[in-house]
């Protein structure tokens, strides 16, 4: 008999997430994004929450609801452009911000999930993200070294999942949900389509369901687009 790792929503999703706890969430820009864990998060009152994401959401959407409401005590980020908010609470002080490089930031994630604790990378050497790192030189280049991550919880979203917790992400929502999946010590799924162990292509799963502890199938999903462009008439 399979393993069944399904939870009955969100609610259920988010059971056991606490104050202080450093928790990753998936997405590139808003694609991809754990919406309704997100929203299940805020719903909860979760405090001083240390928020590992390639962005910090917009304002009023992803993590930007959590931080409109104060529940983020420091972000990690690579890109923060879109949240007005987010800039607002960074520059008076309110929230703690570590910036770094989008491929630091994937390394990082990915380095947690293959048990590596910490390797040296060239980005960043030379600027604000190198300050009080080590700094060792490898075919004449110096190297910062940088520590994987360290997260209670990984929420993810993917296009489709099956009962044992097997995953298929679309598209652009593969960049950082697959990592992060692998990384939680406790990794949550909300999927848009939910199947029965079997109707998955085993050549088509990213991520298996071994680290998968908790799934469960959303609904209305919104898929907002974070910067609309059309091309001006000829």
């Amino acid at each position: 008999m399979a393993i069944n790792k399904v939870v009955s929503g969100p609610e259920e999703a988010t059971r056991g997430i606490g104050d202080g706890m450093t928790v990753m969430f998936g997405g590139f820009g808003l694609c991809g994004i754990p919406e309704h864990a997100i929203a299940a998060i805020r719903k909860r009152g979760t405090r001083d929450l240390t928020c590992v994401s390639n962005n910090a959401g917009v304002d009023g959407f992803g993590l930007g609801v959590l931080l409109e409401n104060k529940q983020v005590k420091k972000m990690i980020s690579s890109y923060v452009g879109e949240n007005d908010e987010f800039e607002r609470q960074m520059l008076s002080g309110e929230l703690d911000v570590e910036l770094i490089p989008q491929g630091t930031l994937a390394e990082r994630c990915r380095a947690a999930g293959a048990g590596i604790p910490a390797f040296f990378t060239p980005a960043g050497y030379g600027t604000e993200v190198a300050i009080g790192k080590e700094v060792r030189w490898f075919e004449g280049k110096p190297h910062l070294l940088e520590h994987a991550f360290d997260a209670s919880f990984a929420f993810v979203k993917a296009m489709k999942g099956d009962t044992a917790g097997n995953l298929i992400f679309n598209a652009t929502a593969r960049n950082f949900n697959h990592a992060m999946a692998m990384a939680g010590k406790i990794t949550v799924a909300e999927v848009e389509e939910l199947v029965p162990v079997g109707e998955l292509d085993p050549n088509e799963i990213h991520t298996p369901g071994i680290f998968i502890q908790r799934i469960f199938q959303g609904d209305n999903f919104e898929k907002r687009i974070e910067q609309r462009t059309v091309r001006s008439k000829a």
